[in-house]
């Protein structure tokens, strides 16, 4: 446990990811706020599906409940205005010339930083917590190491208090991913989060599957499958 502070602020969108890292927060400091952004995103269901997690971990996780504190939801419709990204658009999704999928939001993560630190400034939260990786991932350039350690460094500057970016992922894949969960939370984590946390770029919640709910086609759904698949077979069988 650091003795730098024992609170945190984690960036929850509601997806798998996400919910991941707030199990990790809430397993490790006494008191974890959670915020959330609307910016026109396509998969705007994941903002329901966070709620009905949150109530989830407060039901089924009594030694996690009472360390959850305020959740924060921010309006960045502005982001969407400016994108014109398969995250934000109707459109098909597809490699761009530069080697990037069209499904990368420029500047997303960077700006949700940036205002996850303004409220962790307020609320006194040093430690702010990011889903991001850079092992299983489409090569978004604000989700690498490098990036949020600079960026980390220009928060802690700007605002003239210490602030520490934590991405308990960020050397993961997905079935590690799912692994981690299970370790922090048993099957009722992992099972907690294959039903109520949304990963499908296209928002579907109509397909469901044994990983969740999705399309089961877009390059998110393909993660969240495979992972998914990998660590069921790696798992220790039952009787072995």
């Amino acid at each position: 446990m650091s003795t730098f502070n024992t609170s945190a602020l984690v960036l929850f969108s509601g997806g798998q990811d996400s919910a991941t890292c707030l199990a990790w927060a809430l397993e490790r400091y006494e008191r974890v706020e959670t915020i959330g952004f609307q910016y026109g995103q396509r998969h705007v269901i994941e903002l329901s599906c966070r709620e009905h997690f949150l109530k989830g971990i407060q039901q089924q996780f009594p030694q996690w409940a009472h360390k959850l504190g305020e959740d924060h939801m921010l309006d960045l419709s502005l982001l969407g205005q400016i994108s014109n990204t398969a995250l934000t658009a109707d459109k098909a999704i597809e490699m761009q010339q530069n080697g990037l999928p069209n499904t990368f939001v420029p500047g997303r993560n960077l700006l949700f930083l940036t205002f996850a630190a303004t409220i962790a400034y307020r609320r006194q939260l040093k430690m702010i917590v990011g889903g991001m990786c850079e092992t299983d991932y489409s090569g978004y350039p604000d989700c690498r190491d490098d990036t949020l350690k600079a960026l980390q460094v220009a928060l802690s500057l700007g605002l003239d208090t210490r602030l520490v970016l934590e991405t308990p992922l960020m050397w993961l894949d997905k079935a590690q991913t799912w692994n981690m969960a299970e370790k922090l939370g048993g099957q009722a984590l992992v099972s907690l989060i294959e039903e109520e946390t949304h990963t499908c770029y296209l928002g579907d919640r109509t397909h469901r599957y044994a990983w969740g709910y999705g399309c089961n086609t877009c390059p998110a759904c393909d993660l969240r499958r495979t992972g998914h698949e990998r660590y069921q077979l790696d798992r220790p069988q039952a009787g072995a």
